[in-house]
């Protein structure tokens, strides 16, 4: 049996890293860092989306890691492309980053994950119009 090369990092499209950082950084104290393959975001300890992209035979491959829960999560495992299970993990999905991405889908996942691990009146100043 063959074994699987490790993957090959290489550093997010700057423009999809401005983005996302300008999504996080509207969310409450979230804090930016670099993680062992990318770019991730924090609230206090815990971390609600990161970025990373994979050098692979065909391209770059660029994948968003979040958090959801309960129909929101299934529908996104059940939905198929962009979107499937991390490998890791019972409420991660990983969704693929490319030129069709909608960029207020991704706000709206991002701001649902980062209410998943924030304290209660911080989800609440993530969502100021509920």
């Amino acid at each position: 049996m063959a074994r699987r090369k490790p993957p090959v990092y290489v550093d997010v499209d700057p423009d999809v890293l401005a983005r996302l950082s300008a999504i996080c950084a509207a969310l409450p104290e979230t804090v930016q860092q670099q993680s062992w393959g990318g770019t991730r975001w924090r609230i206090r300890q815990g971390t609600f989306a990161e970025v990373t992209a994979v050098d692979e035979p065909g391209g770059t491959v660029t994948v968003l890691r979040f958090c959801a829960e309960g129909e929101e999560l299934e529908y996104l495992f059940t939905r198929g492309h962009p979107f499937m299970k991390a490998a890791w993990g019972d409420d991660v999905v990983w969704m693929l980053i490319d030129d069709g991405v909608d960029w207020d889908e991704v706000r709206e996942l991002l701001t649902d994950s980062y209410c998943l691990f924030a304290p209660k009146y911080l989800a609440a100043a993530a969502r100021p119009e509920s």
